[in-house]
Order: C-alpha cells, then sequence, then structure tokens
C-alpha cells in the first residue's frame, strides 16, 4: 500500500502537470492557437519506497533517502540506464537530477525520451565537460546533437526536462531552454534516466504530451539606460584576428534579464548571442559557471553582480592541446557587475578563448585570482575595473613551463584600471608579448606591480605608481622577461623601474591614445568600477 505522503506527493505532482497545462492551453489561447487538452502520460516520485515498473541495465539502481526518496544510480563503472512507461509519440521528460560521480572524462548524467530500449533513445545529459548534451543513442556510443555550455556541480539538483515533438528536439535546465536539434531517429518511445559511467540521484519524473516555454529566461524589464550592453574596446579585444572581427559580445541577439541563479546559469551558457542583464546581487553556486561564445553579461545599475563563484570563459584545460581548436570560446563581454566572495577565480579566461572584453567591474574579496588568463588565450581587453581587498590579482599565463601554448600568444591590454592596494598580481605575465599595460593607477601595491617573467614582453607607460616599491620589474620570479617603460609617474617614495630588453610595440596592432600620466589617478578613481558607463 502507498503511504499517506506517497499519495500526497503523488497529487502535488498531478496538480503540477495540470497546473502546466492549463498555463499552456491558456497562453495558446491568447495567442489564438488551438489546443487540445494536455495529459500526464506518467510520473514516479519514488516515495512509495520502490521503483516497480522500471527496467535497468547496468548500473547499481536503488531507492534511497536524498532529501525525499529519489531514485540513486550509484555505480560509476558501467554505461546505467533505466526506462519507464508505456511508450508514446509526443513527449516531455521531466526529472530532478543529482550529479553525484563522474567516472572519466566525457561523462554525463541524463533523462531519456523515446527510448526504444535501453540502447536506443534521445537523451539530455549534465556533462561534466561543463556542457549540457543533447544527443541520441542507436545501439553504440552516444552521438551529440547540440551543446552548451553549463555550470555542472556534483552535489546540486537540477531540472532537466527533454522535449520531442515530432522531429522537434528541445533540451530545458531550470525551466530554461538551452539546446535544440531536429532528428527523425525515433518517433515514440519510452521515458528514462542515465548515468553514463557516472553516478546521480533522480527524483520526481513527470512526462506530459504538452511542452514548456520556449522564452530565454524572463522577458527584459530593464529601464532604458540601466544596462549597458553596447560599446567598443580599446586594445586587443578589438583586433581582427583568429576568425574573429573585434569583440561585440551578444550584439545582435535578444535581451533578457535575469535575478536567479538558475536563469543566470542557463543564459550564460546558451548558443547564440545573447545580452544578459543581471540584476541585483546573485548568490551562484560554490565553483565555476561557463560562459559561451558570443554573450554579453552586464549589470544593471552600480550593485549588480555575482557572488559565491566565478565565471569561466574557456573549454576545459587540456595539455595536450596546443593551438586555437576551432570550438574555442570566444566574443564574450563582461561589464558592470560586482565580484564578491568567489570560491576560486573571479573571472578566469583559458583554453585559447579569444576576443574577451572585461571592463567597469568591481572585484574584490575573491579566493584566487580576480581575473586570470592563460593557456593560449589571446585578444583580451581588461579595462576600467576597480580591484581591491585582494591579494592574488590578475595573472596572465599560469605556469613556467606552460610555453607550448602560451608562447606568441597571450596578447591582453590593461587600461585604465584601478590597483587599489592590491600586493602583487597587477598583472604578473608569463611568455605574452606584446602585452600592453597603460594608463592605469597604482596604489600601495606592497609586493610589486607589473611583473613580467618567462621571456614575456611588456611595454607599461602612462601609468601612475604612488607608494609602489617595485613598480616593475622584469626579474620577479623564475624566469626573466623583458619590459619596456616609458612615461609613467613614480609618486610618493614610488620606486624604478627594472627593465631590459626590446619588446614588440602594441601600435602595430591596434591605434590609441596615451592620456597623459599626470591625470591618471583622478581620471581613473573617478572613472573606474560600476556605475560608470
Amino acid at each position: 500500500m502507498r503511504s499517506r505522503r506517497a499519495r500526497k506527493t503523488r497529487l502535488a505532482l498531478a496538480a503540477l502537470a495540470a497546473a502546466v497545462a492549463t498555463a499552456t492551453a491558456a497562453a495558446l489561447v491568447l495567442l489564438g492557437v488551438s489546443s487540445a487538452s494536455a495529459a500526464t502520460l506518467f510520473g514516479d516520485d519514488f516515495e512509495d519506497g520502490n521503483a516497480t515498473g522500471w527496467s535497468r541495465s547496468g548500473g547499481s539502481w536503488s531507492v534511497v533517502t536524498d532529501g525525499s526518496s529519489a531514485y540513486r544510480q550509484s555505480g560509476t563503472s558501467a554505461d546505467a540506464r533505466a526506462v519507464a512507461g508505456a511508450g508514446w509519440g509526443d513527449q516531455a521528460v521531466q526529472a530532478r537530477v543529482k550529479p553525484i560521480a563522474f567516472n572519466g572524462a566525457g561523462r554525463h548524467v541524463a533523462v531519456l525520451a523515446r527510448a526504444q530500449s535501453t540502447s536506443s533513445y534521445y537523451f539530455l545529459g549534465l556533462s561534466n565537460a561543463g556542457t549540457v548534451v543533447l544527443g541520441k543513442r542507436t545501439g553504440g556510443a552516444p552521438a551529440t546533437l547540440a551543446t552548451a555550455a553549463a555550470g555542472v556541480t556534483p552535489g546540486t539538483w537540477y531540472t532537466l526536462r527533454l522535449e520531442a515533438f515530432g522531429s522537434t528536439l528541445r533540451g530545458f535546465v531550470d525551466n530554461v531552454q538551452v539546446v535544440s536539434a531536429t532528428d527523425t531517429s525515433f518517433g515514440s518511445g519510452r521515458a528514462g534516466l542515465a548515468g553514463y559511467y557516472a553516478g546521480a540521484s533522480f527524483d520526481d519524473v513527470l512526462v506530459t504530451d504538452t511542452g514548456g516555454p520556449t522564452d530565454p529566461p524572463t522577458t527584459p524589464t530593464i529601464p532604458p539606460g540601466t544596462c549597458n550592453t553596447s560599446g567598443t574596446p580599446t586594445g586587443f579585444a578589438s583586433v581582427d584576428a583568429w576568425g574573429q572581427n573585434g569583440t561585440t559580445g551578444g550584439a545582435g541577439g535578444p535581451t533578457v534579464e535575469v535575478d536567479t541563479a538558475s536563469e543566470l546559469i542557463a543564459a550564460i551558457g546558451q548558443s547564440g548571442p545573447l545580452n544578459i542583464c543581471v540584476r541585483g546581487m546573485i548568490t551562484v553556486p560554490a565553483g565555476m559557471h561557463n560562459v559561451a561564445s558570443d554573450k554579453t553579461i552586464a549589470g544593471v545599475g552600480a550593485a549588480s553582480g555575482i557572488t559565491g563563484g566565478g565565471l569561466n570563459i574557456g573549454l576545459a584545460a587540456d595539455d595536450s592541446i596546443t593551438s586555437p581548436p576551432p570550438d574555442a570560446v570566444h566574443n564574450v563581454i563582461v561589464r558592470n557587475l560586482v565580484f564578491r566572495n568567489a570560491t576560486d577565480d573571479s573571472i578566469n579566461i583559458q583554453m585559447f578563448s579569444h576576443h574577451v572584453w572585461i571592463d567597469h567591474n568591481d572585484l574584490a574579496d575573491g579566493y584566487d585570482g580576480l581575473v586570470d588568463v592563460k593557456r593560449g588565450s589571446s585578444y583580451v581587453t581588461v579595462s576600467w575595473n576597480h580591484v581591491h581587498d585582494h591579494t592574488k590579482t590578475m595573472l596572465l599565463g599560469h605556469d613556467d613551463d606552460n610555453d607550448a601554448q602560451d608562447v606568441g600568444r597571450l596578447k591582453v591590454t590593461y587600461h585604465h584600471n584601478w590597483f587599489d592596494r592590491t600586493p602583487q598580481r597587477n598583472p604578473r605575465v608569463r611568455f605574452g608579448e606584446p602585452v600592453h599595460v597603460f594608463n592605469n593607477y597604482y596604489v600601495y601595491n606592497t609586493d610589486v606591480g607589473v611583473a613580467c617573467q618567462a621571456n614575456a614582453g611588456c611595454v607599461v607607460e602612462g601609468n601612475y605608481f604612488e607608494r609602489v616599491e617595485e613598480p616593475v620589474t622584469d626579474s620577479y620570479a623564475g624566469p626573466g622577461g623583458r619590459c619596456v617603460a616609458r612615461d609613467n609617474v613614480f609618486a610618493d617614495e614610488s620606486g624604478a623601474p627594472d627593465c631590459g630588453g626590446g619588446v614588440q610595440e602594441p601600435g602595430t596592432y591596434y591605434g590609441y591614445t596615451l592620456d597623459d600620466p599626470n591625470s591618471v589617478k583622478a581620471a581613473v578613481m573617478a572613472g573606474s568600477g560600476t556605475g560608470k558607463i
């Protein structure tokens, strides 16, 4: 006999499905579109303590307590699948999914639709590569139909929904569409769950014959002028290179407003151009959250941003890749955001990501770097940011032995930033050339200002250094670098630059105007950080 709690939970699921169906039907009526009544085709919340009706293949499946009763696949050494239901044509399969552990690269946990068997089906999975994967299996290995970048954190619950209507497949994470594809391999089948060499908990499985929303996170409600998604960078982000003409971010795409972690994470990982307006401080899960290409992420007003985690702009680290891959993340703008309390980097740019503009942000109180650029990334501009209350500020090149990825790359411009009592890495540079550091304001950087090492070539000009004992050096630590220091102001007992060697001139790549260094302190203090665009 089912428990009283089970009956209540199943009634709640049924009510939820009915509410979704009613809302969808009402929306269709308002749009002048006829709609048949939606039906709940299948549901299981496992509160009865069993998984009767589920057919399994591989893995170790059991009903456990994970907040509430859930269906756990605990093995990570098998290709595990479970399917249920009578089999339907058009269907939307939804479940709460909590990844627990992955065994190896390219693994995923997933919901299944139109399953012919435990080896033939469509799937929507959360991958340990930091992606959402929409794919299919036709008796062999998984085949990818579409992907989108996404933050995937083991131990965190996500709601996945895979819709199969006609030949159209759509994948949703936390009620936001992130992937889609067209395929005709399977016209009907059962619902299912999968752990592809991965462990996970699954709960609240629901199958209906009505799809969900098609819109991005929310309809924009941003008052004019409070979320600036336009602008053109100066420096390396403006250069035409690597198949990308300048840095335009989400230009040409829609604009959405987000104010929750799930909305933000889904939006930044969505494929295609998108302008994302962040309203308020959003607490995100710990760790790094992946940003896909062609995105502008901008704060509304002066006090919007991210706390608790950071943004990763780049593919997963891989030492075997030594030249820019065709799917390198590119064309990303991050502006007017407050970053606090990151558990790793606040912003990390890696794996040959290119054409990135980090502008007018306020970054402090992180864990590792505030803005790190590494592993072959290039054509980056970091401008008009206020960095403070932090030690390891900005790293360019992560290791003295990473020459295979970094030599000839790491071309970055730093201008009009306020390095406000940040002891070191302002920036610390390896291998990059030319690295252009101009018109920044440095104050009381107790370890070092600009450190240029490992044969990097830095041009440091037009900056204002105040109370900085070692403002510029080519011999900070490890192998030496090269630097040219010119037209800088060294005020209030600042030391002298320690520079030598020739460096490529940044002016051979782009045009720029150097401000009078005596005016830089006032200009940067007045114009850097959030609320200043």
